[in-house]
């Protein structure tokens, strides 16, 4: 993402999970931790896609150590493609190492996700709050809602949708968020990938946060 990105790998229930950590810069407050999910692996989604980028970009920017981590089978990332199972319990894997760095264990956490990445997910934090975990806020781009089972997410969620979808249709969207009452922000003129939209996907993001 950018010359500071650092890449590691940590050990998976499967194997190596290759990761990647960006800090805000110097005299930026540190507000949490962040951590950001990417489209679907078997489609070409990688932890250094646009959206999934941009993404962690912001959180930096908004005072957030910010990790990624490649699906299975992705990159230096070891295993198969799971359909989003075993790809839960790498993110919960990537969740205790980062309470378990110096000064992270009671920082506020944001999830992000991106597509594929937002069923995933849903249900990593669906787990996380039952084995007693917080979540400050999440943030969905392009729900995976016509695809996946998609879990319910907290009312706090921002989700954030382009009006010309064709991957997701934005009214399986709206079926996914109406039960919930939860309020889907859309991008007008935007496809799934955000082309050209993204400097809107990270204003929008930004102004959640104040």
């Amino acid at each position: 993402m950018n010359a500071q990105t650092q890449k590691f790998l940590i050990d998976g229930p499967l194997g190596k999970i290759e990761c990647a950590l960006d800090r805000p810069d110097a005299g930026t407050p540190v507000r949490g931790i962040a951590l950001v999910a990417h489209p679907h692996p078997l489609f070409g989604g990688t932890m250094d896609n646009k959206v999934a980028q941009t993404l962690a970009r912001t959180f930096v920017q908004l005072g957030y150590t910010t990790y990624r981590s490649n699906f299975r089978g992705v990159g230096a990332t070891e295993g198969e493609h799971d359909n989003g199972i075993g790809e839960q319990d790498d993110l919960l894997a990537l969740l205790d190492y980062m309470r378990a760095q110096p000064g992270h264990a009671d920082q506020p956490l944001v999830l992000a996700g991106f597509s594929f990445g937002t069923f995933v997910l849903s249900h990593v934090a669906k787990r996380h709050v039952e084995a007693g975990g917080a979540i400050e806020r999440m943030v969905f781009v392009g729900t995976a809602a016509s695809r996946w089972e998609v879990a319910p997410v907290p009312d706090s969620t921002l989700v954030i949708h382009g009006e010309l979808d064709d991957t997701v249709p934005i009214l399986s969207v709206f079926e996914w968020a109406r039960p919930q009452e939860l309020p889907v922000v859309v991008i007008p003129g935007a496809e799934h990938f955000l082309h050209r939209k993204l400097h809107v996907l990270k204003r929008i993001i930004v102004e959640a946060w104040r």
